[in-house]
């Protein structure tokens, strides 16, 4: 119903910049909310950003002030502009979209309310 592909990820040195896209296609006015995910190695997955249809976004605490998510309607695409990059950032970035609604933004940052994901893009911080 909702296809996600992220792209963008790759090699950066620390302090570097990178800037993440999720192409969504199929039902994508279903879309309440999308939503940035990552995985280290040994790691669980943890939130990153979300954005709901009405703009309302989220951060987690490790990326407040250095990433900012963005969403571009007429491409159906939203983007994660990730500056200061530390090697903790190093992990594999999962694009997610939710068909749920809720009142409040905060509902989204679990990530039980995504139904869509897409394949996940490899972002390494290393020098």
């Amino acid at each position: 119903q909702v296809q996600l592909v992220e792209s963008g990820g790759g090699l950066v040195q620390p302090g570097g910049s990178l800037r993440l896209s999720c192409a969504a296609s199929g039902s994508i006015f279903s879309i309440n909310a999308m939503g940035w995910y990552r995985q280290a190695p040994g790691k669980q997955r943890e939130l990153v950003a979300t954005i709901t249809s009405g703009g309302t976004t989220n951060y987690a605490d490790s990326v407040k002030g250095r990433f900012t998510i963005s969403r571009d309607n007429a491409k159906n695409t939203v983007y994660l502009q990730m500056n200061s990059l530390k090697p903790e950032d190093t992990a594999v970035y999962y694009c997610a979209a939710s068909i749920k609604y809720y009142s409040s933004s905060i509902s989204y940052t679990g990530t039980d309310e995504y139904a869509y994901w897409g394949q996940g893009t490899q972002v390494t911080v290393s020098s």
